[in-house]
């Protein structure tokens, strides 16, 4: 692809003195000639690249350009190549590895040392192809805009098709979301990864609707005052640590061994409550009080039936 040739040209010229245009030719598989409309390409588009002719001769930039205007510095080479690592944990992308590899290729030894300072592995734990499998087909469904469709299974087991517009994939917190139009509820929706089943590109295509991601717009039911609940608990001091990662660390009183936190009510807020058995008890309100109790008293009454 020229465009892709152009940039790597220009990455190749800013982080060395001199190549030559035989060089170039074998590096990208081209003529010398293309070289040469591709140096005039660059030239009109305002890159200041010289070519000079004999046996020292080659392309260069004039030196003023190396040194002013860098297209990145270390430090935001090493945050770029963080950044690809770390989305490359969760699908193939073969772009993006090619980019990291150049990177690699053009960075110093600080450079190189930079990247290990920080990896931030995406996937989850245990295996995950299918996972990695789901996330590149939605990658790709959302480049070329064409439409999937999957079976999805709500919280409480009930399972649709739906045939949705794909625009982002989403995390939020530890899980994976893909957040697109939903043709079947005429509406923007979340959907989590991991209820996704058999997901398939279909032949239909779809024009990107306008949303403002900056403003985390599948933040905004989730967060509406009706559905949000505010929480008083105790907790056992022994567990201050957990409770610090879990609820964040703002929302404790600590001498009274006491949560307190306004968070959005659903099925997950009671599993997740739940989760900690014994070691917290909710205050406020007394509905959810109530609702965790009969849920481990359905718990319980589970396993006696296992007895009998």
């Amino acid at each position: 692809m020229k465009l892709e040739r152009l940039l790597t040209m220009t990455m190749i010229l800013i982080n060395r003195k001199k190549v030559k245009a035989q060089e170039l030719a074998e590096l990208f598989n081209v003529s010398i000639r293309t070289i040469y409309r591709d140096i005039e390409t660059l030239s009109c588009a305002g890159v200041p690249v010289i070519s000079q002719q004999g046996v020292n001769g080659g392309i260069s930039l004039i030196d003023g350009y190396r040194v002013d205007k860098q297209v990145l510095t270390k430090d935001e080479l090493t945050s770029l190549s963080i950044a690809i690592k770390s989305a490359l944990t969760t699908y193939e992308d073969s772009h993006a590895e090619a980019v990291l590899e150049k990177i690699t290729s053009i960075a110093d030894d600080h450079v190189k040392q930079s990247m290990d300072h920080l990896f931030v592995d995406l996937s989850p734990w245990g295996p995950n192809a299918l996972f990695k499998e789901h996330i590149t087909t939605l990658k790709t469904a959302i480049q070329s805009k064409r439409c999937i469709r999957f079976h999805y299974s709500t919280t409480y087991g009930e399972q649709t098709s739906r045939i949705v517009e794909p625009h982002t994939i989403v995390q939020k917190g530890k899980i994976w979301y893909l957040y697109g139009y939903c043709t079947l509820r005429k509406d923007f929706r979340l959907f989590k990864l991991a209820r996704m089943k058999h997901l398939l590109q279909v032949d239909s295509t779809f024009e990107r609707k306008e949303v403002n991601l900056s403003e985390l717009p599948w933040g905004k039911e989730w967060h509406q005052p009706q559905n949000v609940v505010d929480l008083v608990i105790s907790f056992d001091k022994d567990i201050t640590t957990l409770v610090e990662e879990s609820f964040g660390a703002e929302h404790i009183d600590h001498e009274r061994s006491m949560i307190y936190i306004s968070i959005p009510e659903d099925e997950w807020l009671y599993g997740f409550l739940l989760s900690f058995g014994h070691r917290i008890k909710i205050m406020e309100p007394p509905y959810i009080r109530d609702i965790i109790q009969n849920r481990a008293l359905e718990i319980v009454q589970l396993y006696k039936n296992l007895d009998n």
